[in-house]
């Protein structure tokens, strides 16, 4: 896997720490048995490699696992990752709100319920509330989450469901 310029990657007892111009990520794979490498190529470009010595099915497809995860880690640290959720109503409007010094979002009269929905989130984490838009008959509350990690974005995503 190619490494890109400006993209920092420290290997030590397989934790892999990616640096670069958004922050800084590490992610520990000590539960796979594999062996991670960082080498030049001919062309002097940096790559990652990943070996499994007599590998089983599960094994090898372990190793795809763990490179998407590292490209996930060089796709946050690089560009960051950005998730739109829209809070969609017909009759019972809801509102939303970021409380407790942007580290929760609190969600009332869903379905019309009294009970006050909150949802805590990473601090990692940035979540912003958009301007209500009218569109037809229903109504829109964008709702947007920005991160480094897209795990824990999604996350967050699943926890205001």
């Amino acid at each position: 896997m190619d490494i890109p310029d400006g993209v920092k990657i420290k290997i030590n007892a397989r934790i892999i720490e990616v640096e670069g111009p958004r922050g800084k990520l590490t992610r520990n794979f000590k539960h796979l048995n594999l062996d991670f490498q960082l080498i030049k190529d001919e062309e002097g470009k940096r790559k990652l490699k990943i070996d499994a010595w007599f590998a089983s099915r599960k094994t090898s497809a372990a190793i795809r696992t763990a490179l998407s995860h590292v490209e996930n880690l060089i796709t946050g640290v690089t560009k960051g990752y950005r998730y739109k959720m829209r809070f969609v109503y017909a009759h019972f409007p809801i509102n939303a709100s970021i409380t407790n010094s942007s580290t929760a979002i609190e969600i009332r009269n869903f379905l019309g319920e009294k009970k006050v929905m909150i949802s805590y989130y990473f601090r990692e984490t940035n979540c912003s509330l958009r301007p209500v838009l009218v569109f037809d008959t229903f109504f829109f509350e964008n709702f947007l989450i920005l991160g480094l990690e897209s795990e824990k974005n999604l996350i967050v995503q699943l926890l205001i469901i």
